[in-house]
């Protein structure tokens, strides 16, 4: 027999919520039928069932804000592995099974998928100080308006929210998730304030992640939406502004810590410059390198052993970011005596927007045991701007995994989705889809490189390219033991050279029989 609906609650600030239902027991079909400027709504309780082959799996949730009119919803989930799945079923996984084996380790193990709270439950554009629901752009309002999100900045909005976004977590099957701590809760008047507002909604944070075993996979602090930072946090000219988001990173590590974060990213949006002019770059990089001291400095202090993470962008929203790209961090970090301390966290779309191919950052990183984890996102090339979209390109991602797996998996990092639907996929189900789409394309490029890798066709083939350093002169060089003097005489010995062909388009098509 069907269960009757629980009756909805009035809240404080005049909010009704509904509980999430299994479409499994029942469908609430939900009439709304407007008559002299109020709503009425009609629920019937019917009896039904649902194939898990199908992936779909339905519940209404039920918000009265303090308008007047009713906002549904229809959730969708648990997403399910249905190999056989047709062209149109884009809510199962043709690719992704969590528990199948890969090089001896589990797709859940080599992938660690993250959800970002800021694309996917913060909405897509800066409004004052945080990322609102909206889909808005620079030339438009508001598109997407989600039934949970009464659009205020109240703590029961951030907690309802943040209840929202972890049954999205668990539907979609992820086991972690990353934030920004202006994501999650509200600013205050005061500092004070803004981490009294923190700490209320970690607490509920905590609780949703130990009823669901979803874990954080990185904390950061937002410290380039406020005005205060206008000039920077870290590299910013007035050093007030510096010493506030140094009292900002401290809570932030604090958190992450209660939190269990596995890492703690810092993304430098303003630490950088719009006019040589005006700016001395040298003091600005020896300020950033003085704070990220004091950062690993309270790191050790309070006991989090997560890993710090540096992610680069060339640009946007300053004209030149100091963390341009993967070399000019590493660079900086060995610099500054900072290397041991801290690796990578790469944006392929970033590392697009810097004029390199979208797995450069990736193998550059990976090369110096730096990659620590990856922004699994994409962008248009064509744009010169972050677009931040799912990355649905196979050969890219399985690039991207051929680099994972030569360095045996990127724990304690991840793939976190650092991306967001687009402004006209206002649906609900489009999230879904999109995570699931592009979570069932990095499962066929881990796939692809597993397949790559084991069969060592590529691999033999890049080392017969420099089979020339392993032995005579070569590889003395190679080890750091020869003399000039003995260049010039293997060279009046062995004549002037004849390199062989580079052979890119057989490479290219070696490749492409992975895809």
């Amino acid at each position: 027999m069907a269960q009757a609906a629980p009756k909805r609650q009035k809240t404080a600030n005049a909010t009704r919520e509904s509980e999430f239902f299994p479409a499994s027991h029942q469908l609430f079909v939900c009439r709304v039928r407007k008559s002299r400027q109020k709503f009425v709504l009609q629920v019937t309780t019917l009896l039904t069932s649902f194939s898990r082959m199908t992936g779909e799996w339905g519940c209404v949730k039920v918000t009265r804000p303090a308008t007047s009119h009713e906002l549904l919803a229809k959730c969708i989930g648990p997403v399910v592995y249905k190999p056989d799945a047709g062209a149109s079923e884009t809510l199962v996984f043709r690719h992704y099974n969590a528990q199948q084996e890969v090089m001896g380790r589990t797709m859940e193990e080599w992938l660690r998928f993250s959800v970002c709270y800021w694309h996917s439950f913060r909405g897509v554009e800066l409004k004052e100080l945080l990322c609102l629901p909206s889909g808005s752009d620079p030339f438009g309002g508001a598109t997407i308006k989600r039934s949970w999100d009464d659009g205020s900045e109240s703590l029961d909005n951030a907690k309802r929210r943040l209840r929202a976004a972890f049954e999205f977590f668990t539907k979609l099957g992820v086991k972690y998730w990353t934030f920004h701590d202006r994501d999650v809760a509200p600013e205050g008047k005061t500092l004070a304030e803004t981490n009294a507002n923190l700490d209320e909604v970690v607490d509920v944070a905590a609780d949703l992640m130990k009823k669901t075993g979803v874990k954080l996979l990185w904390a950061t602090c937002n410290m380039f939406a406020h005005p205060r930072f206008m000039h920077g946090a870290a590299t910013s000219c007035d050093s007030h502004v510096t010493l506030y988001a140094a009292a900002q990173v401290k809570k932030g590590l604090e958190v992450a810590k209660r939190l269990g974060a596995e890492n703690f990213v810092f993304w430098g949006g303003r630490e950088g410059y719009h006019s040589l002019a005006n700016t001395n770059v040298r003091a600005e990089l020896d300020h950033l390198a003085a704070f990220y001291k004091m950062v690993i400095a309270y790191k050790e202090k309070i006991g989090f052993k997560g890993q710090l993470l540096i992610e680069p962008k060339p640009k946007e929203p300053t004209r030149h970011q100091y963390d341009y790209d993967a070399q000019t961090v590493m660079a900086f970090l060995h610099q500054y005596g900072l290397s041991k301390h801290f690796k990578l966290n790469i944006e392929p779309n970033h590392t697009t927007l810097a004029g390199h191919p979208y797995e450069h950052d990736v193998i550059f990183s990976s090369a110096y045991d730096m990659l620590g984890s990856i922004d699994a996102n994409t962008g248009s090339p064509d744009l010169g701007w972050d677009t931040d979209q799912f990355p649905m390109d196979v050969r890219s991602c399985t690039m991207v995994m051929k680099a994972v797996l030569e360095q045996d998996g990127i724990a304690p990092g991840g793939l976190n989705f650092d991306a967001k639907v687009r402004r006209e996929s206002t649906a609900l189900k489009d999230l879904f889809i999109a995570h699931v789409a592009a979570m069932d394309t990095f499962a066929r490029g881990l796939k692809n490189a597993a397949k790559m890798i084991s069969e060592g066709v590529v691999k033999k083939s890049i080392n017969a390219r420099y089979v020339s350093w392993k032995s005579g002169v070569g590889a003395r060089i190679a080890q750091g033991e020869a003399t000039l003097e003995e260049c010039e005489k293997a060279v009046a010995e062995l004549g002037d050279p004849h390199p062989d062909s580079g052979q890119q388009e057989h490479f290219e098509a070696m490749i492409n029989h992975y895809i």
